[in-house]
């Protein structure tokens, strides 16, 4: 069987496949994901998730620390603005990490590479569209190489 053969079959092994990490807030996000997957919308199987109490929960060191880990790309998702379960959590988050988002592009990594959005437990189809709009924006923008930790390869 020729290489051509053994790729199409197999699929490439040096093809690039983004890993996305998802921190999803207990009370509305994770539903929304696990609304997703129970309405079978396919959504990528390389979106890990990490399910929080709450988005305000996310310090800005789980941020780096994914992408120093071998993240392409990091999602935090939270419930809508005021709908809170813990009433002001969300607007901790959205102004802790508008901070970090500069930040981010400071050191060089790209502002694509993260987003925080609101997902209600309701919005499965939402979950599935943002998760799959992460991935192809990573995936046009190429491996993360800024923070990579050497000692922590795929």
């Amino acid at each position: 069987m020729s290489v051509e053969a053994k790729e199409t079959v197999m699929g490439n092994k040096n093809e690039f496949e983004p890993l996305i990490v998802a921190f999803c807030c207990n009370w509305c996000s994770y539903a929304g994901a696990d609304l997703a997957g129970t309405s079978r919308l396919s959504y990528p199987a390389n979106v890990k998730i990490i399910r929080v109490p709450c988005s305000c929960r996310v310090n800005a060191n789980f941020v780096l620390r994914a992408f120093q880990r071998g993240a392409d790309g990091v999602v935090i998702a939270g419930c809508h603005p005021g709908d809170c379960h813990y009433s002001t959590g969300n607007y901790y988050t959205r102004r802790r990490f508008s901070l970090l988002t500069n930040f981010l592009e400071y050191v060089g990594i790209e502002q694509e590479r993260f987003k925080v959005d609101w997902i209600s437990a309701a919005e499965g189809n939402k979950f599935a569209t943002v998760m799959n709009d992460v991935l192809e924006k990573v995936h046009r923008l190429g491996p993360n190489r800024k923070l990579r930790d050497a000692r922590w390869k795929r």
